[in-house]
């Protein structure tokens, strides 16, 4: 490890599928000498690329879950974590960029801005992570950085600025000038190791002139130095460097590199733009909540000397137990140290600390301030932060999004049920948007996910990993019920059995939220209802939630407001008043006009322009909303709003009306109101079901 946080860089590669994430992780780790033989993502060969570990991940050519590496780079450390690119592991993505400094937006040529780089990019923002691009893929037919440039501007809100432009394009792709020192540069050797500069080619240098006076435009504003260079005509390349740099940091500026990883093109100017653009360490502020003092930010300096606080972001079971990472926010934490976790404020004993590289693990005696690195054996929820003792620290955790989708699981037999419990007992545990319950009603354990594939990837997990065989049953779409007008209460909860008796009484309305899914406002004036009882009064309320009266769907998007009520010296109570807060919530739902919301995904398909009108008519036929379809080349890409509830299956129809030439991706939108019809066949579902039960 390097003691100079100047020289340490926490990068992600994040980007829509089949963009090139794990080939470029690949190459990079091949050229930085971290491994001595490149691989491919599908594991053509039959080993696979060296981050995908996972048997499954081989198998299918997809990463699943993200995987940290580390590698050296002219005298910088680069910690690595690849990303899944798949919509339904979403929280990879989003624990990965919650503890790194910087990020490569990975885009390919062809397809250029897609679904999933929208999502990656909000996500991006939302922990302000600055950020890289690199267009891979220049060598395929129809490659056309210029115009991914253009859709960084235009869909992602991006001030993208190219540093490069390359030598060719598809099949006469040959290297790429640099703007900045205003050289070509070749990569020769087998593997594209040798580096070979030569001056532009004749062809290009009249555009490599203007990319560059653009360059030189977009950056000056950010060093006024650069610009009075600039205006003598004398532009030293470390103050184009420093200036580009500023404006990354910043998230104005986003520089952006072209090649192929595939074709091993482009990725060690990638690698020099990452240690000389992207932020170290101490670059970054970061802030924990200080819980002893009404959650007051405090910022964290990047000391290894001071108290530790570190956020563990990921959990694991491997072969060696669990495996948990954290990122060292300050201080160190160090083999034999006792840390504190701030959630549940148990001391723990640091053990064995490792760093990884994809599945390997090579031990260590300290994780210092800016580093990411794994313990052993301790007991942890993701998202937990880490403390010195006598601090009263938190991290802000994590965004986790709601699942969309269930599944009913049943064991076929004992062995397997045993099995059962253990796997999905860890997989609650690594996963935050994974949930699993047992209905009441039916018995069955329902496993809750963020799409098919999801599902489908942990239910055979189980089955390997774990040995236990189970049965799915037909997957069920997340609805729930909301309401749509006000509706009054005033409810008295009246009980008397021997001795003292219940009561409370309770007035106001329930109306729609705007924004959360449960508000509560307290309007009580003159002590109408004591206020020891209030937060059992909200309690009561909010227990509600769970199980709506029209059909037992969880309730969300309300607002309680309570103005009026009643009490006795003696027989009123906070169980009174969780009693009558029931009532009333029956009382006003009845009269507030429920409804019934269903998920709502954004559907994207590209197809070869042929097969325009069979898509277009497969998504109506499921109650889909075309917005927009535009023609890239001889593709045609499809923009969709279509419900969950006829999204299954859709793969098998789309591949027979393309003969398997179209693909689509699908992430979740919102939530909105079920038509008439349907709903009603949904309420009588429910009350078939019941009856069967009964």
């Amino acid at each position: 490890m390097i003691d100079d946080l100047k020289k340490v860089r926490n990068i992600g590669i994040s980007a829509h599928i089949d963009s090139g994430k794990t080939t470029l992780t690949e190459r990079i780790l091949f050229y930085t000498n971290r491994i001595h033989a490149i691989h491919d993502v599908k594991g053509k060969d039959g080993v696979g690329a060296t981050m995908d570990s996972m048997e499954l991940e081989k198998e299918r050519g997809i990463t699943i879950a993200s995987a940290a590496t580390y590698c050296q780079w002219r005298d910088h450390q680069i910690n690595i974590i690849d990303t899944p690119g798949h919509v339904d592991f979403t929280i990879e993505v989003e624990r990965s960029l919650r503890v790194l400094d910087g990020a490569v937006l990975v885009l390919c040529s062809v397809g250029g801005v897609q679904s999933q780089s929208i999502t990656v990019d909000r996500q991006m923002k939302r922990y302000k992570v600055p950020c890289v691009a690199f267009i891979n893929k220049c060598d395929r037919s129809g490659a056309n950085p210029f115009r991914v440039m253009e859709q960084l501007k235009r869909k992602l809100g991006h001030n993208p600025v190219a540093l490069q432009i390359p030598i060719g394009l598809e099949a006469d792709m040959e290297g790429v000038v640099d703007l900045v020192s205003m050289k070509a540069i070749y990569f020769d050797g087998e593997n594209g190791e040798l580096i070979r500069e030569e001056s532009i080619p004749d062809a290009l240098l009249a555009e490599a002139e203007e990319k560059r006076e653009e360059l030189i435009d977009s950056a000056s504003m950010f060093s006024d130095d650069l610009m009075e260079a600039a205006l003598e005509g004398d532009v030293k390349e470390d103050l184009l460097i420093a200036a580009i740099r500023k404006g990354t940091l910043t998230r104005e500026l986003t520089p952006v590199f072209m090649g192929s990883a595939y074709k091993n093109k482009g990725v060690q100017p990638l690698l020099d733009a990452v240690t000389e653009l992207l932020p170290c360490p101490s670059d970054i502020e970061n802030q924990a909540l200080d819980m002893d003092n009404m959650e007051a930010p405090v910022t964290l300096d990047s000391d290894p000397k001071k108290p530790v606080v570190a956020l563990a972001f990921k959990l694991e079971d491997g072969k060696y137990g669990q495996l948990t990472y954290i990122r060292v926010y300050q201080g160190s934490v160090s083999k034999g140290s006792t840390i504190v976790n701030a959630r549940s404020g148990k001391k723990v004993k640091v053990g064995r600390l490792v760093r990884m590289h994809a599945d390997q693990m090579e031990d260590i005696d300290s994780i210092p301030a800016g580093y990411i690195g794994a313990l052993f054996g301790i007991e942890c929820a993701s998202g937990d932060t880490f403390t010195a003792q006598n601090m009263h620290l938190s991290m802000t955790s994590m965004y986790v999004p709601e699942p969309v989708i269930s599944l009913a699981i049943v064991p076929k037999d004992k062995v397997s049920q045993n099995n059962m419990s253990k796997a999905l007992n860890r997989f609650t545990k690594e996963d935050p948007t994974f949930k699993t319950y047992v209905n009441q009603e039916t018995g069955d354990t329902i496993v809750s996910g963020m799409g098919e594939l999801h599902l489908d990837v942990y239910i055979e997990r189980m089955r390997r990993e774990y040995n236990a065989d189970v049965e799915t049953g037909m997957p069920r779409v997340a609805y729930r019920e909301t309401i749509t007008q006000r509706g009054e209460f005033n409810y008295t909860h009246k009980k008397q059995t021997g001795g003292s008796g219940q009561y409370g009484r309770i007035a106001g309305y329930l109306e729609p939220a705007a924004e959360n899914d449960f508000e509560f406002e307290n309007k009580i004036t003159g002590g109408a209802i004591p206020t020891q009882f209030i937060s059992a009064c909200e309690k009561g309320f909010k227990a509600c939630l769970e199980k709506g009266p029209k059909m037992e769907l969880p309730v969300t998007g309300i607002r309680v407001l309570i103005n009026d009520g009643a009490s006795h010296a003696v027989d009123s109570s906070e169980m009174a008043f969780q009693a009558a807060a029931r009532g009333a919530f029956l009382e006003g739902y009845a009269r507030a006009k429920a409804v019934i919301q269903e998920p709502i995904m954004t559907v994207v398909v590209e197809t070869p322009t042929e097969f325009q009108g069979a898509v277009m008519g497969s998504l109506n036929q499921r109650r889909g909303m075309i917005l927009g379809s535009q023609d890239e080349g001889t593709m045609c890409v499809i923009e969709a709003r279509v419900p969950l509830a006829d999204m299954f299956g859709y793969s098998t129809v789309l591949r027979s009306s393309t003969q398997g030439k179209a693909q689509f991706t699908m992430e979740f939108s919102d939530y909105k109101q079920v038509p008439q019809s349907i709903a009603e066949e949904l309420v009588k579902k429910a009350q078939e079901e019941k009856k069967n039960v009964a």
